[in-house]
């Protein structure tokens, strides 16, 4: 009997680090459609709702109590490594838009944590707006 090697807890115990450059560098390989940004785009969100949806199920079909502070606490590790799963797909579809407009994952990723830190250097990360 053949095991898929998404159901070993273990799959991913002693992998090599990908920085998130190389993870695109890769990604972008596997990508074959025509429409520039716009599929991307689009397919990320998808992918997004999708994770959503698989917590929801996960709440649903194993009365996961989501008033708890912390939910991962009640999870298995299988329900932790299909969530796992939905979010490669997003970050599949983010390379590719990235990768679209000339950045790269780990520019972005950069970015944002310096916009981050000025936030929080100016005490408004919390509150609403791009521009706080």
């Amino acid at each position: 009997m053949q095991m898929d090697m998404f159901e070993d807890e273990d799959f991913m115990e002693g992998h090599d680090e990908l920085t998130l450059d190389e993870y695109q560098a890769e990604a972008t390989e596997f990508a074959f459609y025509n429409m520039t940004l716009i599929y991307p785009v689009l397919g990320l969100t998808g992918e997004a709702g999708e994770v959503s949806e698989k917590l929801k199920k996960l709440i649903r079909d194993n009365d996961l109590d989501f008033t708890q502070d912390d939910i991962t606490e009640q999870m298995e590790w299988q329900d932790k490594r299909a969530l796992a799963l939905e979010m490669g797909d997003v970050i599949w579809y983010l390379a590719n838009a990235a990768n679209d407009i000339g950045y790269s994952l780990e520019e972005i990723a950069q970015m944002n944590l310096d916009k981050l830190k000025d936030r929080s250097q100016r005490n408004t990360l919390r509150g609403s707006g791009d521009n706080r």
